[in-house]
């Protein structure tokens, strides 16, 4: 999924004419943090909250501000992974797309891009979740599969999290079935270690409250 394809319809975007009042106005009407400046089609910039409140003029244009984050944005055609580490490292609430020109094609909310990212990692299709603890040099993705597959199941998708100072990972397996007993079994044949497993039922009552829970944080 490309940044083009996340865009949402629903922000507009500050003129330089516009003030840093107007500005924390829209920013509390789009529960965000951030918005984008524009001068007529072109892209100028990205500014905060903070920045507003530390200039401390309001009624000035927002073009007369200085903007903290001049050059924070992603191109239309990067991939959903490269927006999340623009969002991450700079903490925004939304982040502006552009061409190669630097002419503003409209923002991505983080808001939305958690639904999103429900999508695109199976979490709302039936089936189960496998996490398994092992040492980097012990992976191998090929293995996995064809332990799953040996059951007649398959992986929509696969999650793998590093820690710091650490040799050990921890791989998150989604199946397309909820009857995972199976393929915990073979991975119990294998020597893999399982650190956790989840059913159907267990998905209902944590993740998707766990998901539930980051939607209503992300919508304050």
């Amino acid at each position: 999924m490309l940044a083009h394809q996340l865009i949402t319809n629903t922000i507009v975007p500050l003129k330089t004419s516009d003030t840093g009042m107007l500005g924390l106005s829209l920013m509390e009407e789009y529960k965000v943090t951030h918005l984008p400046i524009v001068n007529a089609e072109t892209y100028i910039g990205l500014i905060s909250e903070d920045d507003i409140y530390s200039y401390n003029s309001f009624e000035e244009a927002i073009g007369g501000h200085p903007i903290a984050n001049s050059n924070v944005s992603v191109l239309s055609e990067q991939h959903i992974y490269e927006v999340l580490e623009v969002i991450h490292e700079h903490k925004l609430t939304l982040v502006p797309v552009v061409d190669q020109k630097d002419i503003y094609l409209g923002s991505i909310l983080v808001s939305e891009l958690a639904a999103r990212l429900a999508e695109i990692t199976s979490i709302t299709n039936p089936g189960g979740i496998i996490v398994l603890l092992m040492n980097i040099h012990d992976y191998s993705l090929s293995e996995i599969s064809q332990i799953v597959e040996t059951n007649s199941v398959k992986i929509l998708n696969l999650f793998v999290s590093t820690f710091a100072e650490s040799t050990k990972i921890e791989v998150t397996i989604k199946l397309n079935s909820v009857d995972i007993e199976p393929v915990l079994q073979t991975f119990s044949r294998y020597d893999y270690e399982v650190k956790a497993s989840y059913t159907e039922t267990d998905l209902n009552e944590s993740l998707t409250e766990r998901y539930d829970s980051l939607m209503n944080y992300l919508n304050i």
